[in-house]
Order: structure tokens, then C-alpha cells, then sequence
């Protein structure tokens, strides 16, 4: 299948680039600044902080799984579920990832896994409850999208060096006070105040990023199934029903927020800038417009 089926087109593909370059020369500017008032070194964190990224990147299928309480499942115990991947993957011409259940009753699907090789696609009880069948299909697409277009690598990259960033903070802090003989603002001073900036920057411009893989994904879905309508009832369906979802029970998954197809608290009047996800108007909105594009009834 052709890359562009997987959702990518060229606005969205300018904009995730223009926002990565940022992203990078932020984390230049941050260790450019460091390296001029401290005397640390830089080579032992970074091989610290890749070792860990590594470790974090060729283990995440296993990890979000474990965190979701999600049990794989064979095609035996979900004969239906898998007969829907079975078919999306041969549309998409990907390898079949791992499929695995949650059980509650929140209406949630996710997908993991450093490539398609090596991927799990989990939907929860509560959403194989609530919708129809070509509704869960079209969130399986979306699923699948993400694992087409490595979404958990680009993520992985996109936060690695910030995480590098917040261990030199602290290392600057505790060991680097001293830093060289200079004028001026004392040497913790310095590399806090930029950390706190370099920081609240990379949040915002690494939620941007997200917010644009999950355009890319509910792009890619609609062009895998071809019926863009689906997944935006699934839309609506899921957000309708987590809004009548305990809060105790919602807290229970509250941390895979940045893993579900919709938040659990996508309701929340944060500024759209701190969102992992777009604002689900938005996303409608432009699933109406790929809806246009492919000739689908209104």
C-alpha cells in the first residue's frame, strides 16, 4: 500500500517537520548553554539516558500491555476481533500485531510495538460493548496507522532528549554548582532557569507532535477502510461514553491517557497547546473533509 494510505499528507507532514526542527534546536540551545556554565560531563548521561530510551523502545508492546492490564488473546478466545485485524492487515498489507482485551468498562483501544513487526493492538470490554462492528473497525485502522507510520519511535526520539535534558538539570544542580569561575548569576541559578524553560517548551512542542500523529492515524484509517464515517460515530460513541464512566474507574487508566484513541479526559478545558490529543471537534471536522475527498454521503 502506498505510504500516503497510511494518512500522511504534505500539510501535515511540513508541519511535523517544521515542529521536530524546533523541537531539535531547542535541545541544541539547552546544551549549548550547559555545557558553557558547567563542567560536567555530558558523554556518561547521554549514554545513561540512551541505554534507558533503549531498553524503554525495544520493550514497549510488553510494558503498555502490563500497564493497561491488557491480556493477549487468541484468535480461539476472540475469534471476531481478530477476524477484523485479520482483514485490516491484509487492506494495509502490515503483519499482524499481538491483540489483546482489557477488561473495562471504560470504551478505550491502543496500539504499541517499536515497529509492525513487533506490535499490540488492545481494545477494552467497554468499547467491544458499545459499538458496532464497523465502528471497531475503523478504531482498529486507527490502531493500525500508528504502528504503519511508527509513532512509538518518533515519540520515543521526540521525548529522549528532553528526558536527557531533565537528568543534566539534576546532575547540574546536585554536582555542577561549582561550575567555572565567573560573574554574574550563580551557576544553579543559570542552568535552573533555562531547564524550567527548555522544559515547559519541549511539552508543548512534543504535544504538538502527538497531536499531529493522531490527525495522521484518523487520516490513515479512514483511507484504509475507505468509510470515514465509522470512525467518527466511534468518535463521538467513545467520548459519550467515557463521560458516563465513573471517575474512580477512569482513574484507574487515566495513565494511558496518551495511548488511547480519546483521552479520558478529553473534556478538560486545557489550552488545546497542552493537549496529547486534538480537541475532538477538530478531529471530526477533519474526517469530514477526507470524507469529501473520497466521494462518501455526507
Amino acid at each position: 500500500m502506498k505510504r500516503k494510505a497510511f494518512g500522511r499528507d504534505s500539510g501535515l507532514t511540513l508541519r511535523m517537520l517544521f515542529t521536530s526542527g524546533l523541537l531539535g534546536l531547542l535541545y541544541v540551545a539547552f546544551f549549548v548553554v550547559l555545557i558553557s556554565v558547567t563542567d560536567f560531563g555530558l558523554v556518561p548521561i547521554i549514554v545513561i539516558m540512551g541505554g534507558l530510551a533503549f531498553l524503554q523502545y525495544f520493550t514497549s508492546d510488553k510494558l503498555a500491555l502490563r500497564a493497561s492490564g491488557a491480556k493477549v488473546v487468541s484468535p480461539e478466545d476472540a475469534p471476531e476481533l481478530h477476524a477484523m485485524v485479520d482483514r485490516l492487515c491484509a487492506m494495509a498489507d502490515l503483519p499482524k500485531p499481538k491483540v489483546a482485551v482489557i477488561d473495562t468498562d471504560v470504551p478505550n483501544a491502543f496500539a504499541t510495538g517499536r515497529n509492525p513487526k513487533n506490535s499490540a493492538v488492545a481494545v477494552t470490554t467497554g468499547l467491544w460493548r458499545r459499538l458496532e462492528p464497523r465502528e471497531v473497525e475503523g478504531v482498529l485502522a486507527h490502531e493500525l496507522a500508528h504502528i504503519a507510520n511508527r509513532d512509538v519511535l518518533i515519540m520515543t526520539l521526540a521525548s529522549f532528549f528532553a528526558m536527557v535534558a531533565g537528568l543534566l538539570t539534576r546532575y547540574a544542580l546536585f554536582f555542577g554548582g561549582g561550575g567555572r569561575d565567573r560573574s554574574g548569576p550563580p551557576v544553579w541559578l543559570i542552568v535552573f532557569a533555562v531547564s524550567i524553560l527548555t522544559y515547559f517548551l519541549s511539552y508543548i512542542l512534543i504535544r504538538t507532535i502527538s497531536r499531529y500523529r493522531e490527525y495522521t492515524a484518523d487520516r490513515g484509517a479512514a483511507l484504509i477502510t475507505g468509510a470515514p464515517e465509522y470512525l467518527m460515530s466511534a468518535l463521538q460513541k467513545i467520548a459519550s461514553g467515557i463521560a458516563s464512566i465513573p471517575q474512580r474507574d477512569l482513574r484507574e487508566v487515566e495513565s494511558m491517557n496518551a495511548f488511547f484513541i480519546v483521552p479520558t479526559n478529553w473534556r478538560q478545558s486545557f489550552g488545546e497547546l497542552f493537549l496529547t490529543h486534538p480537541p475532538l471537534e477538530k478531529r471530526l471536522a477533519a474526517l469530514e473533509r477526507v470524507s469529501r475527498e473520497l466521494g462518501r454521503p455526507a
